[in-house]
């Protein structure tokens, strides 16, 4: 079956840096966009980075360019989420997204459980 496994969430202070990761598996990861998206309590969960398939091509929310750098293994089925600068407004889960085209099933959005990011001091 099709997961998406999340990791690397923490609390750090204003300023800091994390690197989130996301392990894929069931499909051929290497074909799919991949995104991270966050969702901030009480607020609508936004797109926050996009990877083209190879990794070629990426895409940042105005909020995070020049702070955020998504980027992919494919060797290893898995996404990053390179976070420098991080302010507490970029307190939020993180998830990680790709719409499939399998087999059997409906074409559709898949997401990881997320990831919580916590940035204060």
């Amino acid at each position: 079956q099709v997961q998406l496994v999340e990791s690397g969430g923490d609390l750090v202070q204003p300023g800091g840096s994390l690197r989130l990761s996301c392990a894929a598996s069931g499909f051929t990861f290497s074909i799919y966009s991949m995104r991270w998206y966050r969702q901030a309590p009480g607020k609508v969960r936004e797109l926050v980075a996009t990877v083209s398939a190879s990794g070629g091509s990426t895409n940042y929310a105005d909020s995070v360019r020049g702070r955020f750098t998504i980027s992919r293994d494919n060797a290893k089925n898995t996404v990053y989420l390179q976070m420098n600068s991080l302010k507490p407004e970029d307190t939020a889960i993180y998830y990680c997204n790709t719409y499939l085209i399998l087999r059997g099933s409906p074409p559709s959005n898949y997401w990881g459980q997320g990831t919580l990011v916590t940035v204060s001091s």
